[in-house]
């Protein structure tokens, strides 16, 4: 069950700032309050979803596909593709996802560490 008042959602309802780095239809890229990495960009759907299952089930190809092709263009208005760049999405609890609204980490801007 989608929580409507989750931050990303009160953020895309413009009750709470962000940092935006990019919007269209579809999405909004935004830089991470809590940065884990020099570039920690947050990128969300404008859906209400909750992990990334659903937001495959529950919105069209084109949403998909925008999406998508969204991350790619901020990866490369970052201009991180050649040096490269982590993503990351969590889902549900063991996942390690904090916000249950389905959304995606650009991370980049210096040598990133491994998983353990």
């Amino acid at each position: 069950m989608y929580d409507e008042n989750n931050i990303f959602a009160k953020i895309l309802r413009k009750e709470i700032p962000c940092d935006k780095v990019h919007e269209d239809e579809f999405s909004l890229f935004f830089n991470d309050i809590n940065p884990q990495a020099k570039i920690h960009v947050l990128a969300i759907p404008k859906f209400p979803c909750t992990t990334f299952s659903d937001f495959l089930k529950n919105v069209d190809n084109e949403n998909i596909a925008s999406f998508f092709n969204s991350v790619q263009f901020v990866i490369n208005k970052l201009g991180v593709e050649s040096k490269g760049y982590r993503l990351i999405t969590n889902s549900g609890e063991n996942g390690g996802q904090e916000v249950p609204h389905f959304h995606i980490h650009i991370l980049a801007g210096e040598k990133i560490g491994r998983l353990r």
